[in-house]
């Protein structure tokens, strides 16, 4: 149910609600809509940037309500992404970073992205969209003002990808993330959970849902797999050497 609008979301819930299905699986995105819709059927989140800080769990240890299940570690791994970015390149000096203002995650994620960036010695700008109209006029203010461009992992911003790394590459900025799908779509770099390795563990927890564990009861689990995805057109593109060390550790080089 992630990436899709939350009216269209609250449609669904309330069609979910009505045939009174046993599980609801989803990302954490959609959680707070499918709270509101029911308190009764078990859900659980494949992937969440922050299920405690954004209140989808009363704890990570006990969750406490219907809903469960994998974290994404956003803000946590935004400090081990500055540091690959900074392996990547050794001369950065002005980090921009872009977010979603409408995701309650924003807020933190990019709390942590400044304290790592300040914590490196760089000069760092935030800006944070909520249509995506107003990603051109953004990133042609980070021109000339910035190195390389961190981007938020939400949704919003990985629907319009293909046109942030388009204007990104046009500003010759480097774009790192938290997605794969960034990469592929001509950003520099990525790093953070194997997200088909969350959609399996997932389903475990819906089998044990399905056998009569108690939603409530089984605690959120943190990734176990990580992938670093390098795109050498895009270091080509933006005259980038790569550190041979750096590629070394890639789980993915697109070429």
């Amino acid at each position: 149910m992630g990436g899709r609008t939350p009216q269209r979301v609250a449609e669904i819930a309330a069609e979910f609600v009505q045939l009174k299905v046993d599980v609801i699986a989803t990302t954490g995105t959609a959680v707070p809509i499918l709270k509101q819709a029911t308190s009764v059927i078990p859900i659980v989140f494949a992937l969440s940037n922050d299920p405690l800080g954004s209140g989808i769990v009363a704890s990570l240890s006990r969750p406490g309500g219907n809903a469960t299940g994998l974290s994404q570690l956003a803000t946590d791994l935004a400090g081990k992404r500055l540091e690959l970015l900074r392996e990547m390149l050794p001369g950065l000096k002005r980090l921009a970073a872009l977010g979603n203002a409408g995701n309650p995650v924003t807020a933190p994620e990019m709390l942590e992205v400044q304290s790592a960036a300040r914590t490196l010695g760089y000069q760092i700008v935030t800006s944070e969209i909520r249509r995506a109209e107003e990603i051109p006029a953004v990133i042609e203010s980070f021109q000339n003002h910035a190195d390389a461009l961190y981007l938020q992992s939400d949704p919003l911003l990985n629907t319009n990808r293909f046109q942030i790394n388009t204007l990104a590459l046009k500003a010759g900025l480097p774009t790192f993330s938290g997605i794969r799908d960034y990469v592929e779509a001509g950003g520099l770099m990525s790093y953070g959970p194997n997200f088909p390795d969350l959609f399996r563990r997932a389903a475990e927890f819906v089998d044990k849902i399905l056998r009569g564990a108690k939603t409530a009861d089984l605690p959120v689990e943190q990734p176990t797999k990580f992938d670093l995805v390098i795109n050498l057109i895009t270091a080509k593109a933006l005259g980038l050497e790569i550190p041979p060390s750096l590629l070394a550790r890639a789980d993915e080089v697109i070429e």
